[in-house]
């Protein structure tokens, strides 16, 4: 039975009666009524604020210091404006995106944008796995119980898989309203609420401490396209400092680095899985034309501003932890301190080839023993700029990442509380990655009822994501996001151009088209947003095909073929006769 008030209203019934009576009544009861009834936002800054995110902000930090606040408030921003369009679409005809964009645009874009979803679930899967791993042997484990869980590819798989089995349970009670369920629910939702109160406690706490350079800051929140061809922060000043020919071997590596972290970043802001939930997420709320603004204030105070606050303080706190720093066994001269530092294993390929280009590939192995000495020796002479450079590039795991909490906390429980917040980000964002995939496997047969076709559409992102030992075996799995984010952001322009064009489509969209200033304005938005994800798409494929590595450069060619085969393939699209729309899964 529906759940209805005293007068026989549905909840969205009421509703509905509320936002016509608030619109009468004026701005200040409009805005009292937006903020009791926005959620499907939240439920977008749920998967927003994931692992992804966090990995983003804080390699942001560690590498462009506050200068690269900037992107991912540009990235949300644009993302927000996409969202409300296809939000804008949906609520004014009522109808699933999928069937439209087939019926009415072209079904190469539909099925694309299906596939493309269901491919970024399956990547996106993966890290999140990788990340909930990391927390239980690096933060968790020794904190908890000592040196439980071991990085061995049995342990991998098989925490993996446990990890799975409950996911699966808990999205399963969640279809069936348990409130056991609900109950998981709250308590992840609570575990990233620490780490996020945390991160604001350390940017005050320093910020007290009159470590915080505002000024710095606030400037960070002003685009520079330039840190796309030149290293930025303190490490351009860095690098500045050294002979030209010093400066291009860092500034090169450095530059490739910053590539990869700022598209990472700006591909966790708004993934194109979250343009495939927006709309559906609002269907099953029941709402209509009548929740257009409350969708657009929903997304704005629900995703947009949590996220720019959340992100903005880690990038604030890693940078002051990690940015240009490194210990002072590092920085020592003496051979035998140097190779005592932490970071003497995570720089020694960069710090080897600076010192014996020749030998870069074979590593300190490949050496005798007296030549093995010379190049440590070597290494240790470089001069500090050089080593604050290669410190700069180690991919850290989270057992290191959580030291950006330690002003607050202290190194023991800074240690606990991020292993528990980013192992509560990955878990609530693989169930979140396994529902939309069921949503996504119900428009693909045409059964949006379906509860056979929901699970198999689950269990197919789950299990792909249990599977990430097989795909990434590097250590720092925190760098797997990033990773995994470099190649979800190439499938985002597939969406941003749809929407675009059912915006401006009256086939679509009939009287509900938008006119005059109102067509201006969103036309000018979107036309910026889909550029936008256009060239961050073309940097993360030339980023790749010009690698030096053979393996990622033939990647970036197979991702660059399958892009232009995409695009011959959307031109004849638009010369295929649609079918009726109620003959497209219906």
């Amino acid at each position: 039975m529906a759940d209805t008030s005293a007068a026989g209203e549905t909840g969205v019934e009421r509703d509905r009666r509320m936002l016509a009576e608030a619109n009468a009544a004026g701005a200040g009861a409009r805005l009292k009524t937006y903020v009791r009834l926005s959620g499907p936002g939240w439920l977008q800054s749920a998967i927003t604020l994931g692992g992804g995110s966090l990995a983003g902000a804080l390699f942001l930090g560690i590498l462009g210091g506050p200068s690269m606040l900037w992107l991912q408030l540009v990235a949300i921003v644009l993302g927000v404006v996409m969202l409300s369009a296809i939000s804008y679409v949906t609520l004014s005809t009522g109808e699933r995106p999928f069937g439209m964009i087939n019926q009415h645009i072209n079904p190469v874009l539909g099925w694309g944008w299906l596939i493309a979803t269901m491919m970024a679930n399956i990547i996106w899967c993966m890290p999140q796995f990788g990340l909930c791993f990391e927390a239980l042997e690096q933060n968790l484990g020794p904190a908890v119980v000592g040196d439980v869980v071991q990085s061995t590819p049995g342990w991998k798989y098989g925490v993996s898989f446990v990890l799975l089995a409950v996911a699966m349970s808990v999205l399963m009670l969640s279809i069936k309203g348990g409130a056991t369920a609900k109950l998981f629910d709250v308590f992840l939702k609570a575990l990233i609420g620490m780490i996020v109160l945390c991160f604001f406690g350390v940017v005050i706490k320093l910020s007290l401490e009159g470590l915080v350079d505002w000024g710095a800051v606030l400037a960070g929140f002003l685009p520079d396209l330039d840190q796309t061809r030149h290293a930025t922060g303190d490490l351009k000043a860095l690098a500045d400092q050294l002979p030209e020919e010093a400066k291009q071997f860092w500034e090169s590596r450095l530059v490739r680095e910053q590539r990869d972290v700022m598209i990472g970043a700006a591909a966790t802001a708004v993934g194109i899985n979250m343009t495939f939930l927006m709309p559906y997420s609002l269907l099953q709320r029941g709402w209509d034309k009548t929740f257009r603004g409350l969708a657009r204030f929903d997304l704005s105070t629900g995703m947009a501003i949590p996220y720019v606050l959340v992100t903005s303080c880690v990038v604030i706190a890693a940078s002051q932890a990690f940015h240009a720093t490194a210990d002072d066994q590092f920085l020592s001269t003496d051979p035998a301190q140097f190779q005592e530092s932490p970071l003497f294993a995570a720089t020694e390929k960069n710090l080897l080839a600076r010192v014996r280009p020749d030998q870069a590939a074979g590593g300190l192995e490949g050496l005798e023993p007296a030549g093995r000495d010379e190049a440590i020796a070597a290494m240790a002479a470089l001069p500090e700029e050089e080593k604050r450079l290669a410190a700069s590039l180690v991919r850290r795991n989270a057992f290191s990442l959580s030291r950006a909490l330690e002003p607050l906390l202290g190194q023991e429980l800074a240690n606990l509380v991020f292993g528990l917040g980013i192992f509560g980000m990955g878990f609530s964002t693989i169930i979140i990655l396994m529902m939309i995939n069921g949503f996504v496997f119900r428009e693909a047969f045409g059964q949006p009822t379906s509860n056979a076709a929901f699970f198999v559409g689950a269990l197919v992102a789950g299990v792909c994501g249990a599977l990430w030992p097989y795909i990434w075996r590097a250590d720092a799995q925190m760098w797997l996001a990033i990773f995994a984010s470099s190649f979800g952001i190439m499938l985002l322009p597939i969406a941003y151009a749809t929407f675009f064009m059912m915006m401006n489509s009256r086939k679509v969209l009939g009287d509900d088209m938008p006119r005059g200033l109102s067509r201006a304005v969103w036309n000018v938005m979107m036309v910026v947003a889909v550029v936008g994800a256009v060239a961050a798409a073309a940097t993360s494929i030339y980023n790749k095909v010009s690698n030096p590595n053979p393996d990622a450069a033939f990647v970036g060619q197979a991702a660059l073929g399958v892009s232009l085969a995409y695009l011959a393939a959307v031109v004849v699209g638009f010369f295929i006769k649609p079918k009726p729309l109620e003959a497209i899964g219906d």
